[in-house]
């Protein structure tokens, strides 16, 4: 059996189970590394400010400070960026719309109950 350079060698494929993880060692599909990985914890409070910074003076609202899952963050996204109109993404815990949509963005946050600050001017 080959090693790899870190001399830890092992399955990466198996017929009994399909793609194995490389950190647990376990079935993709029994994988207990993924879902390990809690969500990041704030202080509660919703923070949504506008940017054009490495944008080409183009202004995008970022929602900072939520504590939820990558899937729960990005069906977020989809919400405001429909409520918006506009485009985004969801990345790296922070949630993207394209356009100065601050007033939206902060009036939906609020519908669902979250508590809500402008941040930056």
């Amino acid at each position: 059996m080959a090693m790899n350079k870190s001399g830890r060698g092992g399955l990466v494929y198996s017929t009994d189970g399909g793609t194995m993880c490389p950190a647990c060692r376990q079935p993709k599909l029994q994988c207990v590394c993924s879902s390990a990985s809690a969500a990041p914890v704030g202080d509660g409070v919703v923070r949504v400010s506008r940017e054009t910074a490495g944008r080409g003076g183009k202004a995008v609202t970022v929602v900072r400070g939520l504590a939820l899952d990558a899937t729960a963050l990005t069906q977020l996204a989809k919400q405001l960026k429909a409520v918006c109109g506009a485009g985004g993404t969801a990345k790296d815990g922070v949630i993207e719309v394209q356009g100065d949509h601050c007033d939206r963005v902060i009036e939906a946050l609020k519908k669902q109950g979250r508590t809500v600050k402008r941040a930056g001017g």
